[in-house]
């Protein structure tokens, strides 16, 4: 079945993007970015290699700060038949909405810096000795803005781009006419059932496919690419490029795995002026 984002109440920070109500420390730090924006000899932050930089600045967009946004998210308890694949909704929807709140506060930190998109995002989790029971979802990246203002480039919302692609790819597409619209994923996580004491004893010594575990994790799989290609759909992109799939154990025992799957919708951009072809000459013999 879809996981569609959540609904959210309208945002204190009526920024594009902006997921609900956001922490206050949060808030602080928005405010603080907004007024920075303002002077003309603030110094811009940015994850960004020194190869990234110069290409995307040749490009025609200058980095103007390192965005982050951040959820501590409790993920919630769902029974499971050990003897029966299945997808453990709770879990998965949990996944997803958290990561979800991450990247839309990352967006809102860029919204509040007159950001075109974010380039480079990528997302991490990870947990505190002080509480075992959470997990910490990230998503973070370099907001960037164009020379030549265009308002093509934002989405639909009017609040940022967002893509996981690196500086180097992201000069690459544009130049040859596409441009990124949405960084998308897809999350299932499941659980695969264990075999019976007869089922191991009778694979003992010999080479032979396990199907149940190929059939669990093969649908896994599949959930988790189609809720990502619905993402694409909905931020209307042509299609998704630089797609990467992860399984992650997590915190829930050895037959229940998250299975993601990430990438960055790209839509054709008639607007963006493609590199003429060059002649190369080959040094082989």
């Amino acid at each position: 079945m879809p996981f569609k984002r959540p609904d959210t109440p309208p945002a204190q920070q009526a920024a594009p993007g902006t997921p609900g109500t956001l922490p206050s420390a949060a808030q602080e730090r928005v405010a603080r970015l907004a007024a920075r924006e303002h002077q003309d000899n603030a110094a811009f932050t940015s994850d960004l290699s020194v190869n990234e930089f110069v290409l995307v600045h040749q490009l025609g967009f200058d980095p103007v700060g390192y965005v982050m946004g951040t959820s501590i998210y409790h993920v919630g308890f769902q029974a499971q038949r050990w003897n029966r694949s299945m997808e453990l909704d709770v879990l998965t929807s949990a996944m997803q909405e958290a990561r979800y709140l991450a990247i839309e506060r990352m967006r809102t930190e860029a919204h509040a810096l007159g950001a075109d998109g974010v380039v480079g995002v990528h997302l991490k989790i990870q947990r505190y000795a002080w509480q075992n029971g959470e997990m910490e979802f990230i998503a973070e990246g370099t907001a960037v803005r164009a020379r030549e203002p265009n308002p093509s480039y934002k989405l639909r919302d009017g609040g940022p781009f967002t893509s996981d692609l690196s500086g180097q790819d992201f000069y690459t597409l544009v130049r040859h006419g596409h441009f990124p619209r949405a960084f998308v994923f897809g999350v299932c996580v499941y659980h695969v059932a264990a075999q019976s004491m007869r089922q191991n004893f009778s694979m003992a010594g010999r080479n032979m496919e396990v199907p149940n575990f190929t059939e669990a994790t093969y649908t896994a799989r599949e959930l988790a690419m189609t809720r990502m290609e619905d993402e694409a759909n909905r931020a209307n992109a042509d299609g998704i490029v630089g797609v990467t799939t992860n399984v992650n154990a997590h915190i829930w025992g050895e037959h229940a795995t998250e299975f993601l799957s990430i990438g960055t919708g790209v839509v054709s951009s008639p607007e963006v002026v493609t590199d003429p072809p060059t002649m190369t000459l080959s040094l082989d013999d």
